[in-house]
C-alpha cells in the first residue's frame, strides 16, 4: 500500500480541515473516544461523535465531554496529592454511538497500550451486530492519542469524500498509522511522579536542572527519545526529529495540541516550519485525558 502516493493525491484536491463546507458525503460516521480532538470547525456535525472518557480526581468524577473545563481541571489535579485516574468508555456507550443511517462507521481510539478503549470499542461492535444486525464498522487503534487520533480522523474524512470504498479506507488508514510520528515535550513532570513513572528524587533533580524530556510514541508505547535543558532546547530536539524522520512533508499535515500553552504551540510550529513545509498546519488545545498526562504546558506534535 503506497500511502504517500495516496496522500499526495489527496493534497492535490486542496481539501483541508479548515474548510468543512467541502465535506458533503453523509454516508459515513466517525466515532472516537474523547482523546481525539476534532477540529473546531467539525464539531457539532452529527457525522462525528466523541464518546467520553471518565476522569477521577480524588473523590470527584469528571466527564470528558464538551462541558470539560481545562483550567478548573488542571487546578484540581495540581492540588490533589493522588494521581488523576481515568476509565475508558463502556462498550454500551460505543454501541449506541454506532447507531446511524450511514453505511460506514469508523471508530478511532487511543493506543491500546495506554487504555482499554480499543477493546471496549471492538466489543461494542459485536454487541451492536448482536442487537441490530451486521454493519460495516471498523475500529482503529491509533497507536497514539490527541492529534494522533485527529490525523486518523482527517485521513478518513478525505478518503471518504474522495470516494474510496470502506475496505480501501480501512486498508489505507491502517497502513498510515504505522507511518505516523507522535512526539511530545512535557513542561511539568508532576503527573509522571504521581503515577510512579518518575521517582520523587528524579523529579526534583529534573525540575531543579530545568530538564524537559522529549517523548515519542513507538507503536503505541511511550518512550523517552531525548531531553533538553530548558523548553527551547527540548523543542529544538523535537523539531530536529520531525525534520530528520518525517518524509514527504509537503503532502502531510502537521498537527499540534497543547495543554494551556498556545504560545508554546506557536513556538514549536515556527521552529518546525523554519525548515520544513507541510500541506496543512493545525493547532488545538487538549481535552481531558490528554490534559492529565500532557499536564499544564505540555505540547504534542504529530506528522
Amino acid at each position: 500500500m503506497d500511502v504517500i502516493a495516496i496522500l499526495k493525491e489527496l493534497a492535490q484536491t486542496g481539501m483541508k480541515m479548515d474548510s468543512p463546507e467541502k465535506y458533503k458525503n453523509r454516508n459515513y460516521k466517525i466515532v472516537a473516544d474523547s482523546c481525539c480532538e476534532f477540529p473546531v470547525s467539525f464539531r457539532g456535525d452529527s457525522r462525528f461523535q466523541n464518546v467520553p472518557m471518565i476522569l477521577y480526581v480524588g473523590d470527584e468524577t469528571i466527564i470528558d465531554d464538551e462541558s470539560f473545563n481545562q483550567k478548573e481541571y488542571l487546578k484540581k489535579v495540581a492540588e490533589c496529592p493522588e494521581p488523576a485516574k481515568s476509565a475508558c468508555p463502556s462498550p454500551e456507550s460505543y454501541r449506541e454511538a454506532y447507531k446511524t443511517d450511514a453505511d460506514h462507521v469508523y471508530c478511532i481510539t487511543i493506543s491500546s497500550h495506554l487504555s482499554g478503549s480499543y477493546n471496549s470499542a471492538n466489543l461494542a461492535k459485536d454487541l451492536y451486530e448482536e442487537k441490530y444486525g451486521e454493519k460495516k464498522i471498523h475500529v482503529f487503534d491509533s497507536e497514539s492519542t490527541s492529534v494522533g487520533e485527529t490525523q486518523v480522523f482527517s485521513l478518513i474524512v478525505r478518503l471518504e469524500e474522495k470516494g474510496y470504498s470502506f475496505e480501501e479506507v480501512v486498508e489505507i488508514v491502517e497502513a498510515y498509522i504505522q507511518q505516523q510520528h507522535t512526539l511530545f515535550v512535557l513542561d511539568n513532570l508532576e503527573t509522571l511522579r504521581k503515577n510512579g513513572r518518575l521517582t520523587g528524587i528524579k523529579a526534583i533533580i529534573a525540575s531543579t536542572l530545568n530538564i524537559k524530556p522529549l517523548m515519542a510514541g513507538d507503536h503505541g508505547v511511550i518512550v523517552q527519545k531525548a531531553q533538553g535543558i530548558g523548553i527551547k532546547k527540548a523543542f529544538g530536539k523535537l523539531a530536529d526529529a520531525i525534520h530528520e524522520e518525517v518524509s514527504d512533508k509537503e503532502c502531510k499535515c502537521l498537527m499540534i495540541s497543547h495543554c494551556n500553552a498556545p504560545e508554546k504551540a506557536e513556538l514549536i510550529r515556527d521552529m518546525i516550519l523554519a525548515r520544513d513545509k507541510f500541506y496543512e498546519v493545525i493547532i488545538m488545545d487538549t481535552q481531558g485525558l490528554n490534559s492529565t498526562y500532557a499536564n499544564d504546558g505540555g505540547v504534542i506534535v504529530t506528522a
